[in-house]
């Protein structure tokens, strides 16, 4: 997305242990939302940068109709349960964005987006599995709306850009601001 909206960058791995630091945070109590937000944050934090640079750390989160939060599925018989467990019901996405400079958070935004699945049987399940497994097992919640699991939904309300993991639109915004891109 951010080769695609024409920013430089380097990609850089978090040396963050995300497994740890979100059982951490879940433990003192944040919820799903205020997890992402912190793991975006952890992550950023944790990239050793030159002096003066901008390091965006990201992360996202999948909220069930009932609280409960999905982590990506372990096995495709994991992922199978989680979609049949998702399908008839409306989920949150939470995709939020830090930027750090010499350890200090400058901005934070999160973006929330609703995502009704349609119910369906499970031999579209499988069949959906069968195809899709192997690019969906490390998502969260086991769908890619940009590819095949389009067809898993009959209502989306959101940005396209926090489906996808980033809230895009207010980094550009503050991007611009401090003078990465121009205005």
């Amino acid at each position: 997305m951010l080769d695609a909206a024409g920013v430089p960058f380097e990609a850089v791995p978090a040396p963050l242990d995300e497994e740890e630091a979100k059982a951490g945070l879940a433990g003192a109590g944040f919820d799903p939302r205020g997890l992402a937000e912190m793991l975006a944050e952890l992550k950023a934090k944790s990239v050793e940068a030159a002096a003066g640079a901008l390091v965006l750390g990201c992360d996202q989160t999948l909220e069930t109709a009932d609280g409960d939060m999905l982590s990506k599925p372990g096995s495709r018989g994991e992922a199978f349960r989680q979609l049949r467990g998702l399908s008839g019901s409306t989920h949150r996405l939470h995709s939020a964005a830090a930027l750090v400079r010499e350890g200090e958070t400058v901005w934070r935004a999160c973006e929330t987006a609703a995502l009704t699945m349609r119910p369906f049987s499970d031999a579209f399940l499988e069949t959906y599995l069968d195809r899709e497994y192997e690019a969906i097992r490390h998502n969260v919640g086991g769908y890619r709306i940009e590819g095949l699991g389009a067809q898993l939904f009959e209502a989306i309300d959101g940005s396209h850009f926090a489906i996808l993991g980033l809230p895009l639109l207010p980094l550009l915004a503050v991007l611009r601001e401090r003078g990465v891109l121009a205005a």
